[in-house]
């Protein structure tokens, strides 16, 4: 009996079983429903905006579909064809368009902006299309006037910069700032070495304090004993003398009282000069002729 499997045929089976998991395992990594219907749809764009091929299709942040392929049209010279693969049962309304979005990652996908319109586009159709401005095309729309406004303005800064650090003057003012700064180290050098002096200063000025101290402690005992002192009476005493050296003045001055005559009496004068004048006459003559005043006799 012949078999009805040879060796050949199962291992034949065994390839195109194996080709068919491989392709409809590539296609479902895809992202490709094989076994859900689906209507295709195309849209023409200038700038596809790096969309690829199984990016997703969203409406209202849903995913109805995916990009099935993208190709350059060469019979329209700068226009790429996006065609697309959407679930059987959405139905794209009549003016509803097919924008391409990018995310802040530059990953493109399509969003179709539905309309409110009561007919629909026939599966092959072409959607209209656009593209939706993304936060970066914003930015750079909102900020590149701005920054080209700047550049004429840092281009005259950087200029001045420029002039500014090639003078002289402010060259020397850091020539100047340096030799101060070396000036202010050596002072702090200075005073570093007066602060290590300090303790040593600071003994003497303690032993001087407590000198001062012990002075004024004195000068507190002596105005004490000041305050305590008999003043009044002194003070009478002093008066008293006074009037007595006033009296005695006076009469010194007087020619009619003893002391006055004494002092004013120009005969008692002449009187005394001729006395020590006889006196010193005699004294000489002593000298001269001592045996006609002294007579020594021997036994």
């Amino acid at each position: 009996m012949k078999k009805l499997f040879t060796k050949e045929m199962i291992i034949g089976a065994c390839v195109l079983i194996a080709l068919a998991i491989l392709f409809f395992g590539i296609e479902y990594l895809k992202g490709v429903s094989i076994f859900r219907p689906s209507n295709y749809y195309y849209a023409v764009y200038n700038d596809v905006k790096g969309l690829q091929s199984s990016a997703p299709v969203m409406v209202n942040g849903f995913k109805v579909g995916q990009v099935d392929n993208v190709e350059l049209m060469y019979d329209r010279p700068g226009c790429v064809l996006v065609s697309m693969s959407l679930d059987k049962k959405f139905k794209v309304p009549v003016n509803s368009k097919a924008m391409i979005e990018c995310s802040l990652l530059g990953t493109a996908s399509l969003k179709i902006d539905m309309a409110t319109n009561s007919e629909y586009y026939a599966p092959g159709d072409t959607l209209p299309s656009g593209i939706v401005s993304g936060m970066m095309d914003q930015v750079s729309e909102q900020l590149m006037p701005g920054v080209s406004n700047i550049l004429p303005k840092l281009d005259s800064i950087f200029t001045n910069i420029n002039t500014l650090t090639g003078n002289e003057a402010l060259l020397q003012s850091f020539k100047n700032i340096e030799s101060l700064t070396s000036t202010l180290n050596a002072t702090a050098n200075t005073l570093n070495a007066t602060v290590n002096t300090l303790p040593t200063t600071m003994g003497a000025v303690n032993d001087v304090v407590n000198t001062v101290n012990g002075i004024v402690t004195d000068l507190n005992q002596v105005t004490t004993q000041m305050a305590n002192a008999p003043i009044d009476s002194t003070l009478n005493n002093i008066n008293r003398i006074s009037s007595d050296i006033a009296m005695l003045t006076a009469q010194l001055k007087d020619s009619n009282s003893t002391l006055g005559a004494l002092l004013n009496d120009s005969g008692l004068y002449d009187n005394l000069t001729k006395a020590s004048q006889s006196i010193d006459s005699l004294l000489v003559d002593i000298r001269k002729n001592p045996k006609r005043y002294i007579n020594i006799k021997l036994l």
